[in-house]
């Protein structure tokens, strides 16, 4: 043991001294931006500060040191080993530091956002609220499968923008799926599953707008015309609501989802590991007080009014048609547009009714604010390790992979886009960057016909994969906020999930390719509609062989 530790001690010293070292020999400062240049830019090692984080923050089960390590790695590859560069870089850099991501008007409005769900959250756990619906649902919802089913259509219906539906659906399934005793970790998996998934194939979405927008002009291609009918193709985010469906009816669970939902179900002990980020969250809800209204009532104004500020931010009331608005609307403004009202209907609501004294909600301000200092966290240091990911060119890096295959094995094509889709969102942990990437490529691989759809409908499926898996995704965080989930959990339980979806997708995708191939472009609507009927078939296959495989040992039995 002292042998190792004098091996570590010895190995950080040489960094320390290499790093002072190209201190002293490089400049500590960029003074024409244009001509800099970094010795990885576009490189493998571009991609190096994602995987460092991701790697750790699932070995160490420690986030926040995780995201804040591959941030300093990636500050330090883009200056080249220059101390000075790097901090400036990680704090200051216009494009990828953390003063700038937090001084993002958009960014800064989910943070808003994020407080007001908050606060929300408080004032109906205060308001009893949670606790009567709890009881409400535990008469009507009898069984575990009933509490996910529930979750899912809750998550289905809310499909205007998947952070909304992350928090609204973890704040008013949480009651419910707690008396089920489903762990916090299913309930994460859950709600993560029917945001993305669904926003992308639903086409009144704040997605269907970044899909829209990121179809090249020049192409003469109408881009919602193409996001209707890459739908049928998109099957990693059909595929995944199938899964949901099976995985709530026949009670199967597998990986370490397995262990979470045994220690729910059969000890009450619904997070497994010792953290509780989120602290005893049914300790301020008062009992005996408030009615299933007192949380009913601001959730639907919280979704009437979000849905009216987003298309209040897209001119709907101008003159511009309902789904023009919501593709050209700013999901940042109306979120908090639409949270400020509900919050304003629930301070009139409850003090008129006297549930709640004006002490108590005022008590509730700071006190929904904390609840979300842990998401608030992650995002801020996810946003700046993608910036800084960013300023190493990882992103042409994965384009160039992809246009270099444009060429050669074109059926193929799918696939590659599918698998390249899933890493880049992985590492960078956005749907809607990998979008803005290929997007563009695909159709300039592909300027018309079914394997342009097909290829399109693989960049949007893995890109959503991708986000979804990755710990850095702000969709995946906010997840586990609605959940009042650790975050490192979550991602740990819903990773083999997610590959199992991914594996089925990636073998549908070679299936479209290869019918495409024979059918010459001629399948159209009815050869979709077909592929999407045969991957529904064979992931129910799939998840049959592991139900039957892992029953014995991993099926919750009640």
């Amino acid at each position: 043991m002292k042998t190792k530790r004098i091996v570590w001690g010895a190995a950080a010293l040489a960094v320390v001294a290499l790093l002072i070292w190209r201190t002293a020999v490089t400049p500590g400062t960029i003074e024409d931006p244009a001509s800099y240049a970094c010795a990885v830019y576009s490189t493998p090692l571009s991609l190096l500060p994602p995987v460092i984080a991701i790697l750790l923050a699932l070995i160490t089960k420690e986030v926040y040191t995780s995201l804040l390590i591959g941030i300093a790695t990636g500050a330090l590859l883009y200056a080249n080993g220059n101390l000075e560069l790097a901090i400036n870089t990680m704090f200051f850099n216009t494009e990828g530091g953390m003063i700038y991501k937090l001084a993002d008007p958009w960014n800064v409005g989910i943070l808003v956002f994020l407080v007001m769900l908050g606060i929300l959250v408080a004032l109906m756990n205060k308001a009893g609220g949670s606790a009567a619906f709890g009881r409400w649902a535990s008469s009507h919802i009898k069984t575990r499968a009933g509490a996910q089913l529930a979750t899912v259509l809750l998550g289905v219906l809310i499909f205007v923008d998947d952070y909304f539906n992350c928090l609204t659906v973890g704040s008013v399934m949480r009651p419910v799926t707690d008396r089920q005793r489903i762990s916090r970790a299913k309930l994460a998996y859950l709600i993560d599953s029917t945001a993305a998934p669904v926003c992308i194939i639903a086409p009144v979405s704040s997605w269907a707008a970044a899909v829209t927008s990121s179809v090249p002009e020049e192409m003469n291609i109408n881009g919602f015309t193409m996001f209707l009918r890459t739908i049928p193709y998109n099957y990693y985010a059909i595929l995944t609501l199938v899964m949901l469906v099976f995985l709530a009816l026949t009670g199967t669970d597998y990986g370490p989802m397995a262990l979470h939902e045994r220690n729910a179900a059969r000890k009450g002990d619904l997070y497994t590991t010792p953290d509780r980020p989120y602290g005893d969250d049914t300790a301020d809800e008062v009992a005996g007080r408030g009615s299933v209204a007192d949380l009913l009532a601001p959730v639907l104004v919280l979704i009437v009014s979000c849905v009216v500020g987003m298309v209040y931010t897209g001119g709907f009331f101008s003159g511009v048609d309902f789904i023009t608005a919501f593709a050209g609307c700013d999901a940042s403004v109306g979120l908090v547009m639409g949270s400020s009202v509900a919050l304003a209907f629930t301070f009139v609501f409850y003090l008129s009714r006297d549930v709640l004294s004006f002490k108590d909600f005022t008590a509730c301000i700071p006190a929904g604010f904390k609840e979300m200092v842990a998401p608030i966290l992650i995002l801020t240091m996810a946003w700046t390790l993608s910036g800084v990911t960013g300023l190493l060119g990882a992103k042409y890096f994965v384009a160039d992979l992809v246009q270099g295959n444009a060429g050669v094995l074109q059926y193929l094509l799918p696939v590659i886009i599918f698998v390249v889709a899933i890493f880049l969102a992985f590492a960078t942990g956005t749907s809607w960057g990998t979008f803005a990437i290929l997007v563009p490529i695909v159709c300039n691989a592909f300027p018309s016909g079914e394997m342009l759809v097909i290829s399109i409908a693989a960049c949007l499926s893995g890109a959503v994969c991708g986000d979804h898996c990755s710990p850095i995704s702000d969709t995946t965080i906010m997840a586990s906020a609605g959940a009042h989930s650790n975050h490192v959990n979550h991602v740990s339980t819903q990773l083999p999930y997610a590959m199992t979806v991914a594996a089925v997708s990636a073998v549908c995708y070679a299936l479209a390719g290869g019918i495409e191939a024979v059918l010459g472009g001629k399948g159209g609507v009815f050869a979709s509609l077909l592929l999407l009927v045969i991957a529904v078939v064979i992931e129910l296959v799939v998840l049959g062989v592991l139900r039957r495989r892992f029953a014995a040992k991993e099926t919750v039995q009640l």
